[in-house]
């Protein structure tokens, strides 16, 4: 072998040790916050912005995401002072490799120091029912977290009422939207939270905005080829972020803990912060800015040489 060869393969081994190590190390230990703004039809014209917190996939007890990396996505929350807090499900873990097992009671002990005004809620997703479902619930339930299972609840936003739902896990729930919905009017505006977000499709146009996890966006992205492994029947179709069909909106977060193996491979843990607006704050905000810009335009042309 020639050092031509040979430096080579020394470039190709620290480039496999390199990325091995941003993908078990670097990135799942690593914590963004990420904002989105969506512009909902289904949000009136007479409510201002609303910033909803979304922690999905906590995993507590997975690699780099102990109870004091909770603390620490507790704090951050808090400092991005949401309005609304919604919890994704799947707080505990099974099976990851390199994780141990975190009882839910000491996670809800960390989650009940989350602070919105408009409050905290809850759902359940696969993995708190493959260990204990009903203990989870009780744990979240008993530190001021309601979770919402099937059932909807009124908010009042400034002079907005509204409603959020929840809708219980498409894999291991009854997952019944018409129940979730049984209560909510048809004047007001709809949030809906649920786990997995194959239950889109189920979905009405009544709900201005369906927020789920339990992809993990896939926990790996390769440029080029995707996201190899999406646990969904949808493949990558609801894999992450804000999706749009038929008018209907989703926004599926990426979450925070791993599962089966702990990797993440330009998927980082995120804290996502969603704020939604009407479709027409959006336009007035466009109107404005082409106003703006034409202001400056006219001041540049009219400049005296």
């Amino acid at each position: 072998m020639n050092w031509t060869d040979c430096r080579a393969g020394y470039l190709l081994g620290a480039l496999l040790i390199a990325l091995a190590g941003w993908g078990f190390w670097w990135e799942p230990a690593s914590l963004f916050t990420r904002e989105y703004d969506l512009a909902l039809p289904g949000w009136p014209a007479s409510a201002r912005e609303l910033r909803i917190a979304v922690l999905a996939d906590l995993h507590t007890g997975s690699p780099h995401n102990d109870l004091e990396k909770l603390q620490e996505v507790v704090r951050v929350t808090n400092l991005a002072r949401p309005d609304l807090v919604l919890l994704a499900g799947d707080f505990v873990i099974h099976g990851v490799m390199g994780g141990y097992f975190v009882e839910p009671e000491s996670s809800a002990r960390v989650l009940r120091s989350l602070q919105a005004p408009l409050g905290v809620y809850a759902v359940l997703g696969n993995h708190d029912w493959w260990f204990d479902g009903a203990r989870v619930r009780k744990a979240l339930e008993g530190e001021g977290i309601p979770v919402l299972e099937d059932r909807a609840v009124p908010l009042a936003f400034g002079q907005t009422p509204l409603w959020l739902a929840g809708v219980s896990d498409f894999w291991e729930g009854a997952h019944d939207v018409r129940q979730a919905l049984a209560t909510v009017d048809a004047m007001n505006p709809v949030i809906l939270m649920t786990h997995n977000p194959d239950i889109f499709p189920e979905i009405p146009d009544r709900v201005a905005l369906t927020i789920a996890g339990h992809t993990h966006g896939g926990q790996v992205a390769v440029p080029g080829w995707g996201r190899p492994v999406v646990p969904s029947q949808f493949g990558e179709r609801y894999a992450i972020g804000h999706i749009v069909e038929g008018g209907r909106h989703l926004f599926v977060s990426s979450g925070i803990g791993t599962s089966i193996l702990p990797v993440r491979f330009r998927v980082p843990p995120e804290i996502s912060i969603v704020t939604i607006r009407s479709v027409s704050d959006e336009a007035s905000l466009l109107e404005r800015w082409k106003a703006h810009a034409a202001m400056l335009l006219r001041v540049v042309v009219e400049r005296p040489s």
